[in-house]
């Protein structure tokens, strides 16, 4: 499910004018998409993370470390969690997420410039921590919201790469440009 909502985000990017690069591998680290583009002769550089998922379970971060080490929960524990676990979770999730020293050094071997950091998600466990990830500067995307830009046709291009799923995704309902 994830890899093939990643390709309907990479398809959203292209038609966007983003030039992208999906699923980059670095050891046991991964990140989703990196993407470039440029507006009014500025250069814009995102990095995208996506978790889609039908039903969840459980929540999108770990629960941090500390806690897992204090009272035998599971990293992916589905118990509620308090404010303060959510909060510590997803500033560990960040710093792997986002910045993860690996990640760091490539994206600025690419280009130095200011990276934007944005997360799309499809359905969530737990809202508060999609607002914690939020509060710590991440944009968040609402898969469902890329889908239907996709199919209002009001992107720069009109299809790229990905384009047949996203036509299956959508069963023919775009507009004609």
């Amino acid at each position: 499910m994830a890899l093939l909502a990643e390709e309907i985000v990479e398809e959203w990017l292209n038609r966007n004018g983003f030039f992208t690069i999906r699923g980059i591998k670095l050891g046991v680290h991964e990140i989703d998409l990196l993407a470039i583009g440029f507006n009014d002769g500025k250069i814009l550089c995102r990095h995208v993370e996506v978790q889609a998922s039908i039903r969840p379970v459980s929540y999108i971060c770990p629960l941090p470390k500390n806690i897992q080490n204090a009272t035998g929960r599971s990293a992916n524990s589905a118990k509620k969690r308090s404010s303060a676990e959510i909060s510590k979770g997803v500033e560990e999730w960040i710093d792997k997420k986002y910045q993860h020293p690996r990640k760091i050094k490539l994206r600025e071997g690419l280009l130095r410039d200011k990276w934007k950091f944005e997360f799309v998600v499809h359905k969530v466990k737990s809202e508060e921590e999609l607002k914690s990830i939020e509060e710590q500067g991440i944009e968040i995307h609402r898969l469902d919201d890329i889908i239907a830009e996709l199919s209002s046709s009001k992107t720069i291009v009109s299809k790229a790469s990905g384009s047949d799923l996203v036509e299956l995704v959508l069963l023919g309902k775009t507009e004609n440009k």
